[in-house]
């Protein structure tokens, strides 16, 4: 939590400075016409509660994230975005106590749309997209320890995304977004189809990024 909230405090450094500094880009330089962009930064992903009988909560947690887009024209881009790191989540039960561990790791392709011109301070987008996350290191206490085999599937389905770019100058830019992942991968216990997990995790991050 302490790296986001400095990286939080980062992006709204960077975004009080982009109205300025921008400004002050006397050069000649522009964002417009550069067609790839890279971002590196954080984010925080928090599962719904309730997913299958018994769990009543799938903690959330941060890993690093890392992006990489492709820009037809300065509106359309296509993103390559996923998690540089496993993220950590503990199960609890309905009431509160820990039941568990999981990690897992997405990884998403995304068409989206940045309104504006790329000079813009502010340059909202959207996006839309397919997800895979998978699953690793899945315990369920009493029964990891038993030998009894506990395996979550491989999430697959739809990804959604906000987010706004805050322009620095024509290379640099923070980010914020927020996604939406569709996830309903299969449990299985002993080998055993245990029921369907409704995750469907929202994702907040924060993070900085160049364009050439």
């Amino acid at each position: 939590m302490r790296s986001i909230k400095i990286l939080s405090l980062a992006t709204l450094g960077a975004l009080a400075l982009s109205s300025t500094a921008f400004a002050q880009d006397g050069n000649g330089d522009t964002a417009s016409g550069k067609h790839f962009a890279v971002v590196g930064g954080i984010s925080l992903v928090q599962p719904k509660n309730d997913p299958i009988n018994g769990v009543g909560k799938v903690d959330g947690g941060p890993a690093p994230t890392l992006s990489a887009s492709y820009y037809f024209n300065d509106n359309f881009a296509v993103e390559l975005w996923g998690a540089a790191d496993k993220f950590d989540h503990r199960v609890r039960t309905d009431g509160g106590a820990k039941a568990g561990t999981v990690e897992q790791q997405p990884i998403a392709l995304s068409a989206q749309y940045h309104f504006g011109q790329a000079d813009n301070t502010f340059r909202p987008f959207v996006g839309l997209g397919y997800y895979e996350s998978n699953f690793s290191n899945e315990k369920i206490d009493g029964l990891s320890d038993t030998g009894n085999h506990v395996g979550v599937e491989t999430a697959k389905g739809a990804i959604g995304t906000l987010g706004v770019d805050m322009n620095i100058n024509s290379t640099w830019f923070a980010r914020a977004d927020a996604r939406y992942m569709h996830a309903r991968p299969d449990l299985r216990i002993a080998g055993q189809n245990a029921g369907e997990l409704k995750l469907d995790p929202w994702t907040v991050g924060f993070g900085i990024g160049a364009r050439f």
